[in-house]
């Protein structure tokens, strides 16, 4: 069943006279909904949707209000006003910023004043560069002022070559005001070149207005403490993982009580993404993946009493709830996704139980639309465990029909498969292009417990690529599955699985994309920007000889090292400003599929990330991914 109709849609942008399916670029004109916050008054909720134009590639924004117990939205010009002023203090006296300070010299024209044409960099030690961007000697740093006109700023952090807001992806939520206005929290990781490349041990630090010293309030902590919020009776609150290195640790709930850190979550099998205090300070809601989705949790917070602290899940069903907005009487206000829907804001009745859609940003397009379904399904492992797999079938689904079938790999590799919904990977996208979607939450993911997420560190190539294999193979047996018809896709941990799964495969599969993917854990350790890493999940540095666990893992689990098994077409994609996984390792597959002459493709996009965020380049990604499935698959 070639595809050729579902590609000239892609590709042409004709619409089903009758029942439309979703094409790329009506993906691309989805709004976006961005909750900002809600109304100084409490009556209504800011939200800014952001529409992408392929046309100017960019998007662009609008700004809307509408009542918190839902009505038409009223789009506003400001929004300023509206909102209450977190950066302001409490006492109203003074504004908090951030701006880049340059506090180093690594720009051959910034250390040699008479060379101003140079254009070379010199660095003396790692994080030369992050994400997508090379160290120029710029520091981002948080300032304060008294609240009035051309009031002169301080820096807080003066001639530190540290960051705050954290890089690349810190805001205003990595530094508060205490209650008092006495002093500024912030968020910040307080080591620098090399140092700063093998650490996750950021720490919250406390600065006096009326000192100007500064305070680690999390000294004792090696691994990531962030997120910082006091809680409506003054408690600070924050997030917290124990082990330096481990990006992807516990993530717990903490809150310092009359100088005693208390661990909310501590006896509970998960990992908290954010959370928000209720109003009178006697509970806390946060959100975590769990089997599959993502949902509202609650927690008492007892102080110094006997009472026990017990966590509870008070939403479910299959969708993710994502942002958490604030409260407006026993409702919380969210954002909510599924597999086929875009980020709305709903409001949750914590009493009822009830849920209430607010903004219908893109309910019109969806009505013109046949969505496919999902299902879960629950297949047993090869080491007897239950494994969640999301099966995502084709719109105007026929049992009697036979389909192509994708088995997707997720990236992280430690990161949730849920009810979430990208404009990337997107999965009712895939599923109306005629295929079935198999997603399966494999060793590694979130929403499992603990032990579930951590299996898979110091084990890439192990009983992951296991659990792969055994969810396509269960699927598979299904009679509307082309068994003649597999493909394995993915990107990032994700790619890296599809390269490695080339090399063991046994021919199940016809066809392969993978998109910025590792291919050579050797190159991969000298090259990425974030060493504690590779430090973690493989044990260690490649020349550690003496290290079995490292060495394992650049041998068996190094999917260079396979390649004379590779027997089938695969698509590879690169961003030329990916540091995380750098542009080698789609250039080293490429060459090694390219030279042994294996049916191969290289698709670059040299100003693109580890994402590919630009409207029009995101259209050539989806029209060159559905391609390649139509000539391969």
């Amino acid at each position: 069943m070639k595809k050729i109709v579902s590609i000239i849609l892609c590709t042409m942008g004709i619409t089903a006279s009758a029942q439309e399916v979703l094409t790329p670029e009506t993906l691309w004109k989805l709004g976006r909904v961005t909750a900002m916050g809600i109304s100084k008054d409490g009556k209504s909720i800011v939200y800014k949707v952001a529409t992408p134009s392929v046309a100017d590639n960019k998007s662009n924004s609008k700004f809307y209000t509408i009542p918190v117990n839902g009505g038409n939205p009223v789009e506003v010009k400001e929004t300023k006003d509206l909102l209450a002023d977190k950066n302001v203090s409490p006492n109203g006296l003074y504004i908090l910023s951030n701006q880049e300070v340059k506090t180093e010299n690594v720009l051959g024209k910034d250390i040699y004043s008479d060379l101003g044409k140079a254009d070379a960099q010199v660095y003396n030690g790692l994080d030369y560069r992050h994400w997508d961007t090379w160290n120029n000697g710029s520091h981002n740093h948080v300032f304060y002022a008294e609240n009035k006109d051309k009031a002169q700023t301080i820096d807080i952090m003066p001639n530190e070559p540290y960051d705050s807001p954290q890089k690349p992806f810190g805001g205003d939520e990595d530094y508060i005001w205490s209650p008092d206005s006495k002093s500024i929290i912030y968020v910040c990781k307080k080591k620098a070149g090399t140092a700063y490349a093998i650490s996750t041990n950021t720490d919250l630090y406390e600065y006096n207005l009326e000192t100007k010293t500064t305070k680690n309030l999390t000294e004792n902590n090696p691994g990531y403490d962030t997120n910082p919020m006091f809680s409506p009776t003054g408690n600070l609150t924050w997030l917290q993982m124990k082990r330096d290195g481990y990006e992807a640790d516990k993530n717990d709930l903490i809150v310092r009580f009359k100088g005693i850190d208390m661990n909310l979550t501590a006896n509970w099998d998960g990992s908290v993404d954010n959370f928000l205090w209720n109003a009178d300070g006697k509970k806390v809601y946060f959100t975590a993946a769990v089997d599959g989705a993502k949902h509202l949790f609650e927690v008492n917070f007892p102080g110094l009493t006997k009472i026990a602290v017990t966590v509870k899940q008070i939403t479910s069903g299959d969708f993710d709830v994502n942002d958490l907005v604030g409260f407006s009487g026993d409702n919380i206000i969210v954002t909510r996704t599924d597999m086929n829907h875009a980020a709305e804001i709903y409001s949750y009745n914590c009493k009822k139980k009830t849920w209430t859609q607010l903004t219908k940003t893109n309910d019109e397009t969806y009505a013109k639309l046949a969505l496919p379904k999902y299902e879960r399904r629950y297949v047993t492992t090869t080491d007897g465990k239950k494994m969640l797999v999301w099966v995502i079938l084709p719109p105007n689904f026929d049992a009697t029909k036979k389909y192509p079938t994708l088995l997707y790999c997720q990236g992280g590799p430690q990161s949730p498969l849920t009810q979430s919904y990208s404009f990337r990977w997107n999965f009712s996208l895939m599923a109306s292009q005629g295929y079935v979607v198999v997603a399966p939450n494999r060793r590694g993911m979130y929403g499992h417990g603990q032990a579930w997420n951590e299996q898979i560190s110091k084990d890439w190539g192990g009983q992951v690529m296991d659990d792969y294999l055994s969810a396509i193979d269960d699927v598979a047996k299904e009679s509307y599955v082309d068994k003649a018809r597999l493909g394995a896709v993915g990107a990032s941990y994700g790619g890296y699985s599809v390269f490695y799964l080339a090399g063991i495969h046994n021919n199940r599969f016809k066809t392969f994309i993978s998109h910025c993917g590792v291919f050579n854990l050797e190159s991969m350790y000298g090259t990425t920007e974030e060493v504690f890493f590779n430090n973690w999940d493989h044990g260690g540095a490649y020349w550690e000889k003496d290290n079995a666990v490292a060495q394992k893992t650049y041998t068996k689990f190094n999917p260079i090292k396979m390649v004379d098994k590779w027997n089938t077409p695969i698509l590879i994609i690169q961003g030329g400003k990916d540091y995380r996984v750098p542009i080698g390792q789609g250039q080293e597959a490429f060459q090694a599929a390219q030279l042994r002459g294996i049916k191969s493709r290289f698709m670059l996009f040299p100003e693109e990330n580890h994402w590919v965020l630009k409207p029009q380049n995101a259209l050539v990604w989806q029209r060159e991914f559905y391609k390649w499935l139509n000539e391969t698959l």
